[in-house]
């Protein structure tokens, strides 16, 4: 199988590539890696592993949006806790974390918002200030798209919004 390609007038484009290796439903690639045919099948190369996922990271930590307990497993695996590590940051029982990442129960506001600040804090995002955050994330109003575009740039990988 060779990279998807999708011709638009005189030119081929990738296009977008369903990375399911990071756990998420919704992480598509528009750019950043390769698909090569081998003997045992198609191997797929992505650029810059560990930047798609601080990429992906920051998106989740600072997109208006409540977060799906994928996202939150997802966040938590980053930054390298398990459940029970979480739970006590949070000052909760860590059978509540799994009931989150579970989808059973919704994380609550205070937990969410922290959560948030640790990961921003551990890839040491700047330019983010606690109050301004917190002001943007108090209502969860804004459209949930169904693909999460991410592109490789020249400074990084970096998450795009769907045209």
């Amino acid at each position: 199988m060779s990279a998807l390609l999708m011709r638009f007038g005189n030119h081929q484009h990738k296009a977008p590539l369903h990375y399911t290796l990071s756990g998420l439903d919704d992480v598509y690639l528009i750019s950043g890696y390769e698909i090569e045919d081998t003997e045992d099948g198609p191997v797929l190369s992505v650029h810059d592993v560990d930047g798609l996922r601080r990429a992906i990271g920051k998106y989740l930590a600072t997109e208006k949006k409540v977060l799906n307990g994928k996202e939150i497993r997802f966040l938590r695996k980053e930054l390298d806790l398990t459940q029970a590590e979480l739970a006590g940051l949070l000052r909760i029982g860590d059978q509540q974390v799994a009931r989150w990442e579970k989808g059973l129960c919704e994380m609550p506001g205070p937990a969410d918002g922290l959560l948030r600040f640790i990961y921003l804090e551990e890839i040491g995002a700047s330019g983010f200030s606690v109050r301004e955050l917190l002001k943007d994330l108090e209502e969860f109003d804004a459209p949930v798209q169904d693909a999460q575009l991410f592109a490789v740039t020249a400074t990084g990988w970096t998450h795009r919004h769907a045209a």
